[in-house]
């Protein structure tokens, strides 16, 4: 979850279940769920709901930015 620029906000347990509850980006989430298989040896699973909107860090800013100038319409 650092990784995807994440923070874990709650850590708990619900039967024989492990819950983490966690704030990500929803650019970092992109093939998480394939990670997660991967990673869990295909037992975990995850789901997401919408929190809030932020402001982009500023170096992410210069890197949406940066391909965007790339980028040229049709």
């Amino acid at each position: 979850m650092n990784a995807r620029r994440g923070r874990i906000t709650e850590m708990g347990q619900r039967g024989n279940l492990r819950v983490i509850k966690a704030e990500i980006p929803l650019a970092g989430m992109f093939g998480y769920a394939t990670d997660l298989r991967s990673k869990s040896q295909g037992r975990a699973d995850h789901t997401m709901q919408f929190l809030r909107y932020e402001v982009v860090p500023q170096a992410v800013q210069e890197d949406i930015i940066a391909k965007q100038q790339g980028f040229t319409s049709w």
